[in-house]
C-alpha cells in the first residue's frame, strides 16, 4: 500500500470521525474505532481512555463544521501510522473556531485501521 493510499484511508476515517462529531454520534463512532487501550489527549489537559471518550462524547455539543488542512503521515511502524494535520472546527453560534494541530495514531489490525492515540494542541489565541 502506498503512502497516498494510506493517507486517503486515514483522511477518510478522520473525516468520518468529524462528521460523527457534527451529527452527535461521536460516542458510537469512536467507541468502535478506538482500541481498548487507546487514549485521547485533549487541548484542555484531559487524558481520556476509550470509555472516558465515549462517555464524554455522549454529552458533548455538536460541531457545526470543520476543516482538515495540511495532512501528513508519520510512519510509526510496519502496521502503525500517525496522521498529523491542522484542524479548524466551529460550533453553533458565535463561539470562536477551535484551531489546533491534531495527531491520530492508527494501527492496522485484522479489522482494519483502529485508533490507538489522539492528541490535540490548540494554537495560541491571536
Amino acid at each position: 500500500m502506498t503512502d497516498t493510499d494510506v493517507l486517503d484511508e486515514l483522511l477518510d476515517l478522520e473525516s468520518r470521525g468529524w462528521d460523527a462529531l457534527c451529527a452527535s454520534t461521536g460516542a458510537d463512532f469512536y467507541g468502535a474505532l478506538m482500541t481498548d487501550d487507546a487514549l485521547m489527549i485533549l487541548a484542555n489537559g484531559m487524558v481520556l481512555d476509550r470509555d472516558g471518550v465515549v462517555e464524554s462524547l455522549r454529552h458533548a455539543p455538536p460541531w457545526r463544521t470543520y476543516e482538515i488542512q495540511n495532512p501528513r503521515l508519520v510512519r510509526v511502524g510496519s502496521d502503525a501510522t500517525a496522521l498529523v494535520y491542522v484542524g479548524i472546527a466551529y460550533r453553533e453560534g458565535t463561539d470562536p473556531a477551535f484551531r489546533g494541530v491534531m495527531s491520530s495514531v492508527y494501527a492496522r489490525t485484522s479489522d482494519g485501521w483502529r485508533m490507538t492515540c489522539y492528541q490535540q494542541t490548540r494554537f495560541p489565541e491571536e
